[in-house]
């Protein structure tokens, strides 16, 4: 009968009568033996349900021919080697057992172990085996293989010690199976001491003990004696090579690897499939295309490449190394793809990123009738990750659960994984909880899900369940919790993890020196970050770009440009993710020259089209105030994501285009690319800028339509926005709405404050910020004290300033140089001068600030040498320092010096000047009495002079009472900025000056019909940490009474020592007593009395005036500070006097 024949005999419409010969069922038995290896029970295409009910058929079919009695013991071990349904095979045993033909015979008891271990019933095969009374080596070794093939090698294992310590000695089969058992567990000292059982009977020499044991070593990661083994052999086969050839690729040694194999074809020996697929497999590990594509060659010359496996191998191979197109050329010419062949295609396009082609080729193999796999599933729930698909990911589960594939731990795996990648960690926890096995992969899985997510906290607290649990946290597992430490900015944590680490002994591993790296520099303990990278005994372009993105994000962008350097002289090439890190730093430092140099870098190596580095060019040529060449890089790029688009919305809004960056909103939307809160937040940015409340309210509009309005980034940016646009009470508004505050939105508001001149609700604010246990940062800082540098509130800044001391804020730059320019508002120029001494890290900002201090005390000549040390430290002076340059030479009259210092602007650092600087060089002029040069001067500039540049020249005239010239600028001045105060009263003061009343009261009249209010002059004096303050002839201070008594003292003290009123300051045409009584109480001199009654003797006295202080005060103080012996430091609106002995350290020069 031919196979074919017993195919049609044993169909599923054919029923047997129960009388059938034992005879038959052995000879059927037989054919399916040896009918060249094909089961009688198989039905070509038969549906799942044929098959069932084709196997219930037969297995009834066998068991009524048992009911022959002349049955033997070899008829019913050719049954059972037949059998393959375990309910079959149960009921030939039972018919054994009532035989009793089992008892003494070894034969019997030997086939029921194997097949019962063959259909994977390892329970019912050591209950037969252990009712074996005399076992021999042979069913020992039928066990210990049943064991190792059914993955029970520790059963194995122990087996064979119970085995030894018998007088059964093990032979040449006992020892092939030990020893695979010890690979399997990688229990090497184990097989070490099998290795030295072999040594003692002497079986060492033979090749398939050998083998084993080079096997056993390789897998165990000891090569060392594997190749040791292999050495010593005087005889091998292709399986002893291809055991040494795996061994090296599984354990990193490629090379080794190719070395074996061409040892090998030295040595003569034949080389199977198994050593072609293992030495593609070594040149995939090492990452060697060429040698790949040799193998390749000499396998399509051999005749090779046509097998199923060795096709496999090569699409697998060519796909790793992002060979895609030729992956997919050697997949659709093979002609038998297995599972394996589609699993290979599949998981090379996840890899390499082409996660639509991966779900395709999904979709083929479910159409050409490949049942998908384990690996299929695994490598199809990675794509949907990648791809962020939740949706089709959910049909996928679907699939899973409807193949009931669901409760094997690594498809469980997988699953959590595309939930956490697509954004619902809801989903992904929930089937964690669910999981009855867990694995580590499991717990690594969920920890890097939360720790992705943002929710870190939870990170750390599966890290701890974990442990509790009994699950040993590996490498990846640290990798994820170090990310939580990096993401909550906790250093005591992060230093805890990595003293864990270093007590692991994980500390040397690449990846973990990286992920250290990184987390330090989140922290902000960038030295940590930098020690534990000069630790590293190897860095890799990963270690280098976490170091550099560390100095850049952590405000050190030299220091980031400097490794970026060093990375190059090292021979680490850098690459992509380098390139998006060094370029903020750029972009920061305003360095367009360095910016374009990594530009051409990225050109000529292919970087381009990357979006995120074309986005980080976006970035930096936007910071750098390049936007025209930003746009051309946008527009070039051909594949934008949402944060391109964010980041060109940004750029707009950076350099005051609001109007763009709503326009390119508007082409976003178009593109149908999904705004997210940093888009939102870029656009509120842009209207802040433009200053036009009405676009950002129709942004707020979107925000709120579009469910943005929740989110705390959008909140504050809101708030920001209002503020910056003078809308106070709405920004107040919605930060009082707002249910979960942060320091950023604490900030928001007290930086608007402080912007529209509302200092005291910003200390107010500062105060209930602590209050509400909100520890402030380095923005808070520098947002708050400026407010106090306004009020020259000296003692509440000295306060504020401890509070630095005490929270470590004073190191950072920005703090101090914050804290400069409050000391210098204040009058503390030591102070001031003191601590920028004290900085380590002087800055083009710190030194501005510095001089603009010694600008507004007057001291011009300590500002030029403050300015020369700038240039020899190598710091480039920008606009802002020549700007405070210039003033610093007009408060002190050092026209030569402030030429010199203008031309050095334009002709050596190419700046070109703003109508700020215009400004500065008229009053310069014009202050020192060069009023026609001064005139000339702005006759020449190149631009149109606006209302600053005449204010100053009016001033000029004001003090130099040139009325002819002060007449037609003011005419000027009157319709450029017709609602400015301070022109009239400078023409009212030329004209009071001259005793040309009715021209005065002309000023006030026009200044009347056109609802112009002159503010009133106030004078503010901070005393026991509070300020006060005084307006001209004010009578509301409860010390009024004792203030005048003072001031009459003071008056009588003054005439006697030969002060004489100048009323020239007074105007209004009044009699000379009457001025005198005017000048008398002034908001300076009402406020000098308060200090003089209110503070020790001997302490200075510190007043601020919100105007140019009056000419008589000026005087007045003189003589006071001369009488009471104090010094008296007064701020006005341009400058501080400080008044010592009857002098002024203006030198009257004001």
């Amino acid at each position: 009968m031919s196979a074919m024949d017993s195919r049609i005999l044993f169909h599923h419409h054919y029923r047997p009568p129960f009388g059938i010969s034992i005879k038959h069922i052995i000879f059927l038995c037989n054919v399916r033996l040896h009918a060249n290896s094909l089961t009688v029970f198989e039905h070509p295409k038969q549906t799942p349900d044929s098959a069932a009910q084709s196997s219930n058929l037969n297995i009834d079919y066998r068991y009524h021919a048992l009911e022959n009695p002349n049955i033997n013991a070899n008829a019913y071990a050719s049954l059972l080697q037949a059998c393959t349904h375990v309910k079959l095979l149960k009921k030939i045993h039972a018919h054994i057992l009532i035989t009793g033909l089992h008892h003494n015979n070894n034969t019997l008891q030997t086939k029921l172990v194997t097949m019962y271990a063959v259909l994977g019933y390892m329970e019912y095969a050591r209950q037969v085996f252990d009712k074996i009374c005399q076992r021999d080596v042979f069913i020992c070794n039928v066990m210990m293989k049943a064991y190792t093939r059914n993955g029970l090698c520790h059963e194995a294992l122990k087996l064979y010690y119970q085995m030894y310590g018998t007088v059964m000695e093990p032979d040449k089969f006992t020892f092939p199976f030990v020893l695979k058992a010890c690979a399997g567990l990688i229990a090497m000292q184990e097989g070490k001491e099998v290795h030295g059982h072999v040594i003692r009977t002497g079986l060492h020499s033979d090749v398939f003990v050998a083998t084993a044991l080079v096997d056993m070593y390789a897998k165990c990661g000891n090569m060392e004696d594997a190749r040791r083994v292999f050495d010593k052999m005087s005889e091998r086969d292709a399986v002893a090579w291809n055991a040494m050839i795996v061994g090296y690729s599984q354990n990193g040694h490629g090379n080794q690897a190719l070395v074996i194999f061409y040892e090998m074809q030295l040595a003569g020996a034949v080389m199977n499939l198994i050593t072609m697929v293992s030495v593609i497999q070594a040149c995939t590990h090492l990452a060697a295309l060429q040698q790949g594509m040799s193998m390749h060659g000499y396998m399509i010359r051999r005749l090779l490449e046509s097998d199923v496996f060795v096709e496999n191998s090569l699409v697998a191979m060519y796909a790793k190394f992002g060979c895609v197109e030729i992956a997919l050329q050697l997949f659709n010419r093979m002609p038998g793809r297995n599972v394996v062949s589609w699993n290979a295609m599949i998981t090379g396009y996840t890899q390499n990123g082409f996660a639509d082609e991966a779900l395709e080729l999904f979709h083929q193999m479910q159409c050409a009738e490949v049942t998908p796999d384990f690996v299929t599933i695994q490598c199809v729930l990675q794509a949907c990750a990648n791809l962020g698909n939740l949706q089709l990911g959910k049909q996928i589960h679907a699939y899973i659960i409807h193949n009931r594939l669901e409760l094997d731990v690594f498809i469980g795996n997988s699953l959590v994984i595309m939930y956490s990648k697509c954004g619902s960690i809801e989903s992904a926890r929930e089937l964690f909880d669910n999981m009855t096995i867990r694995n580590v992969v499991s717990w690594n899985a969920m920890i890097a899900g939360c720790a992705e997510s943002g929710d870190a906290k939870e990170a750390l607290t599966l890290f701890y369940d974990m442990q509790l649990a009994g699950v040993t946290p590996t490498l990846v597992t640290m990798v994820s919790v170090l990310q939580a430490c990096a993401h909550l900015g906790d250093f005591e944590q992060g230093k805890l993890m990595h003293d864990y680490i270093v007590q692991r002994g994980f500390e040397s591993d690449i990846s973990i020196g990286n992920s250290l790296v990184t987390m330090y520099t989140r922290c902000g303990s960038i030295e940590a970050a930098h020690q534990l990278f000069g630790r590293m005994s190897e860095r890799n372009a990963v270690s280098w770009n976490a170091l550099i993105a560390g100095y850049a994000q952590n405000g050190q962008a030299n220091k980031a440009l400097t490794l970026f350097h060093e990375m190059q002289l090292a021979n680490v090439m850098p690459n992509s993710v380098t390139v998006a890190s060094i370029l903020p730093a750029c972009a920061s430092l305003a360095a367009l020259q360095q910016g374009k140099r990594i530009h051409g870098y990225v050109i000529r190596n292919g970087f381009e089209l990357d979006v995120f580095v074309g986005t980080a060019l976006i970035d930096m040529y936007s910071k750098c105030e390049s936007i025209e060449i930003a746009e051309q890089i946008f527009n070039r790029m051909h594949k934008r994501n949402v944060v391109t688009w964010n980041a060109m919305i940004a750029g707009y809004s950076y350099n005051g285009h609001a109007n763009k960056a709503l326009a390119c909103f508007s082409e976003m939307q178009l593109a149908e690319v999904q705004a997210d809160s940093t888009t939102m937040a870029s656009l509120l940015q842009a209207c802040s800028y433009s200053g036009i409340l009405q676009q950002g309210q129709f942004v707020h509009s979107y925000i709120i339509q579009s469910g943005f309005e929740s989110g705390d980034f959008v909140q504050n940016s809101l708030v920001a926005m209002y503020a910056k646009s003078g809308s106070m009470d709405i920004a107040r508004n919605l930060f009082d709405g707002m249910h979960k505050k942060s320091v950023v939105s604490w900030n928001a508001m007290i930086a608007g404050y402080v912007q529209n001149g509302m200092e005291n609700e910003a200390f107010n604010l500062f105060h209930e910020m602590l209050q509400a246990n909100v520890p402030p940062d380095l923005v808070t800082m520098v947002s708050v004290l400026p407010a106090y540098g306004h009020l020259a509130s000296l003692q509440q800044g000295k306060l504020i300033h401890g509070y630095m001391l005490r929270n470590a804020f004073e190191s950072d730059v920005f703090v101090g140089t914050a804290l400069i320019d409050m000391y210098a508002k204040c009058g503390s120029i030591k102070i001031a001068r003191k601590l920028f001494d004290n900085m380590s890290n002087k800055s083009v900002v710190s030194c501005n600030a510095m001089i603009v201090g010694y600008g507004m005390h007057g001291h011009g000549e300590d500002a030029l040498v403050l300015f020369r040390q700038m240039q020899h430290r190598g710091l480039k002076p920008n606009e802002i320092t020549f700007l405070s340059v210039l003033s610093a030479c007009s408060h002190a009259g050092l026209v030569d010096e402030g030429w010199k210092c203008y031309n050095c602007m334009t002709l050596d650092y190419a700046i070109i000047p703003t109508v700020e600087h215009y400004a500065c060089m008229v009053d310069l002029l014009g202050r020192a009495g060069h009023l026609n040069e001064a005139l000339d001067f702005i006759e020449k500039m190149p631009i149109e002079p606006g209302a600053n540049v005449w204010g100053a020249f009016l001033g000029s005239c004001r003090i130099h009472r040139n009325i002819e010239l002060g007449e037609r600028v003011a005419e000027l001045l009157f319709n450029l900025d017709p609602d400015n105060a301070g022109y009239y009263v400078l023409l009212s003061n030329i004209y009071a000056a001259a005793g040309r009343w009715d021209d005065v009261a002309k000023v006030r009249k026009m200044m009347k019909e056109r609802d112009v209010k002159k503010s009133p002059g106030c004078s503010l004096i901070e005393v026991n940490n509070k300020l006060h303050s005084f307006v001209v002839g004010d009578i509301s201070h409860p010390q009024t009474q004792a203030i005048y008594a003072m001031l009459e003292t003071l008056a009588m003290q003054m005439q006697a020592a030969g002060y004489v009123p100048c009323t020239d300051f007074v105007l209004h045409d009044v009699e000379e007593e009457v001025k005198e009584n005017m000048l008398f109480v002034h908001s300076e001199k009402l406020a000098i009395a308060f200090g003089l009654i209110s503070t020790s003797s001997g302490t200075s006295i510190r007043i601020t005036k919100n105007l140019r202080v009056c000419g008589d005060c000026h005087i007045a103080t003189k003589f006071i500070s001369k009488i009471v012996k104090r010094e008296i430091i007064m701020r006005d609106l341009n400058r501080f006097h400080h008044f010592k002995d009857g002098l002024c350290s203006c030198g009257d020069y004001w």
